[in-house]
């Protein structure tokens, strides 16, 4: 009877472990395109992105034509000029060209899509955790390019078609305007960014770029958001076992009795759901 019931308890534990399976990789979180102006509707391959765009040719939101127009300063993707105090350093255009194709390209940032009140877009991202690293150079190679805004997402004068500097507003050092990293990638875009205090590699934390040859690193941040963000996890990352139980769906919650039956000191079924 003992080892009936434990083959019955190994059986359903298999069983729960391939759903588990099936719905981490069904997962609406993981692996998709916002909906917004330029994205594809899934992701997928493209033959060749341009340039820095390039490490997200294998599975990518945006098309090739998409990830040129990204590059240029007379782009039709939104008309947006980052010459509006002067030429932009390279050094510093290089960040906004690789902030461009993180936000057109990349399938990994499903955790932080949230729904958008704009003309132009349904979806927007919000709060990305953004490397340490990558705000800090940010700022610092464009310390002293010009700007006359904080927040480039609104309140722009476009009476010529282009964003042009509102009346009243000078242009100004960005080191004065965001006067710490933090306030560049928070601020700039609407709180689409926030700065994190992890580093790259840390796998908590989005690269606004990456090695290709190495893989893209950014997989594995949005799983453990996903993951943190469907089981109700604190800052800490360290799931309570009743908040994962609470994110299962009901097919799921089917199965935990048979993996809890008793089955003797020798059997799957006395360890139940901490053997997991």
């Amino acid at each position: 009877m003992a080892l009936g019931l434990s083959l019955l308890s190994l059986l359903s534990l298999l069983s729960l472990l391939s759903l588990l399976s099936l719905l981490a990789a069904e997962d609406p979180l993981l692996n998709v395109c916002m909906d917004a102006k330029h994205h594809k509707s899934r992701p997928g391959p493209e033959g060749q992105l341009y340039e820095q765009c390039s490490p997200w040719k294998d599975n990518a939101c945006c098309t090739a034509n998409t990830s040129s127009e990204a590059h240029k300063d007379n782009s039709f993707l939104y008309n947006f000029n980052w010459n509006h105090c002067g030429v932009m350093p390279a050094q510093c255009r290089r960040h906004f060209i690789q902030d461009t194709c993180l936000y057109e390209c990349s399938p990994n940032l499903g955790p932080w899509i949230e729904q958008a009140d704009s003309s132009w877009r349904r979806e927007r991202i919000l709060h990305v955790p953004l490397c340490r690293e990558d705000c800090q150079q940010w700022w610092e190679d464009c310390r002293d390019a010009l700007t006359c805004k904080e927040n480039w997402h609104k309140g722009w004068n476009w009476a010529t078609g282009r964003n042009r500097c509102p009346w009243g507003s000078p242009c100004r050092p960005f080191s004065q305007v965001f006067p710490r990293p933090r306030d560049l990638c928070e601020k700039i875009w609407s709180g689409s960014f926030r700065y994190s205090p992890e580093r790259r590699g840390s796998g908590r934390c989005i690269q606004m770029w990456f090695d290709p040859a190495r893989g893209n690193p950014n997989v594995a941040v949005a799983k453990f958001y996903a993951w943190r963000r469907r089981s109700g996890r604190g800052e800490d990352g360290a799931p309570e076992r009743d908040a994962a139980v609470r994110a299962l769906p009901c097919p799921v919650l089917l199965l935990l009795p048979l993996v809890l039956l008793p089955g003797g000191s020798r059997g799957w079924g006395s360890r139940g759901w901490g053997s997991l």
